[in-house]
């Protein structure tokens, strides 16, 4: 796979200049970027590594003066990450997954595959589970009775997708996702302990010991067009309704979405997340990494949680939150700011105390 300078720069929209012509095999970083390669020098801090490197082409910030730089040609971005997914999205080689199905797949009969589709090593299609066109099944993959994976899906290796899980076009799965496990949904035959703790915030009352009796999982998973889960992500079967995924929300490595819960459009739910069950997550929310999100809440449209954000209440549309328990950022850093001067406000008042005890008593 390789491009020209000038290919590239069309696929950007972007402009280009000196010796257009060059062939580029693989992006890479200034300081180690050989002659076929293209240096990703996107501000003045990156280009100083150039001259580590024996680039001849590079992609630069608009107006940077890439003669003087040592170049033969150069790329001009005015967003430098916008352009990284258009490179990168060209120079992808891909996982070498061989076209066809490998001998050892077992199909289910009933199943139906589309067009075009991959299906690697061990992998298992059940019952009239349907595989649209162009969909790429690695290797060890499971995909369940009833399940519909869209078109141009691509699941990595040991992908599990559940019974009756419902998922859009141009869906990716990294190594290790598991798609439609039973929710976390147990009961005691009485009142228990946990119960009583959440009514009274601390006293567990009478409750005695009981065994926990399983609520099972009757609904599945949906999830739109364009999502995109990381490795070891869990979502989990709602138990009545499905849980549900919106389009175009992107789930990081090991982002847990608990059953029935439900998350809007454009959402990025970052590594180490937690969703507790029956929450309604509203469009283009980015929860950073490990937040964590108590169950039957919501959180509205546009939110932004700080890493290690302990959500335990309903969270208002377009709010910025931070810290345990979530609050707005601003109050959130205010607080922080206090309590680090809280060591020297203690020695003031000591400071104080022994000057007023010190005063002689007054006549």
């Amino acid at each position: 796979m390789q491009f020209t300078v000038q290919q590239i720069a069309e696929a950007l929209g972007a402009e280009c200049q000196g010796d257009t012509g060059l062939t580029i095999i693989r992006a890479a970083e200034p300081g180690d970027a050989g002659p076929t390669d293209l240096a990703m020098a996107m501000a003045p801090k990156y280009a100083e590594a150039l001259s580590n490197g024996d680039a001849r082409a590079a992609v630069l910030w608009e107006g940077a003066d890439w003669q003087a730089l040592g170049l033969s040609a150069a790329i001009f971005v005015p967003r430098p990450r916008m352009a990284m997914a258009g490179i990168t999205a060209m120079l992808d080689r891909g996982q070498g997954i061989e076209p066809g199905v490998h001998p050892s797949a077992v199909i289910d009969p009933t199943a139906q595959i589309g067009a075009n589709v991959s299906i690697g090593p061990l992998s298992v299609v059940g019952a009239r589970a349907q595989i649209g066109a162009g969909a790429v099944i690695g290797a060890h993959c499971v995909i369940g009775l009833d399940a519909v994976l869209g078109e141009n899906a691509v699941l990595r290796e040991m992908v599990s997708i559940g019974a009756r899980a419902r998922i859009g076009d141009r869906f990716i799965a990294q190594p290790g996702a598991r798609i439609g496990g039973d929710g976390f949904s147990f009961v005691t035959p009485e009142v228990s302990g946990v119960e009583n703790v959440r009514k009274t915030m601390g006293d567990q009352g009478g409750a005695k010991a009981q065994t926990w009796l399983r609520i099972h999982s009757l609904g599945a998973v949906e999830i739109g067009d364009d999502v995109e889960v990381g490795s070891n992500c869990t979502i989990d079967n709602g138990t009545i309704r499905n849980t549900c995924i919106g389009n175009g929300t992107k789930l990081d490595n090991l982002v847990h979405v608990g059953h029935n819960t439900r998350v809007g459009q454009d959402c990025l739910l970052c590594g180490q997340t937690g969703v507790s069950g029956s929450v309604e997550i509203g469009n283009n929310v980015v929860l950073g990494g490990q937040t964590g999100v108590v169950d039957n809440i919501f959180i509205g449209n546009g939110v932004i949680s700080g890493g290690g954000t302990k959500i335990l209440s309903n969270v208002p549309a377009g709010r910025v939150i931070m810290g345990y328990p979530g609050i707005k950022m601003e109050s959130h850093t205010d607080i922080y700011k206090a309590q680090r001067r809280l060591p020297r406000m203690a020695r003031d008042v000591e400071a104080l105390k022994k000057a007023v005890f010190k005063q002689p008593p007054s006549d």
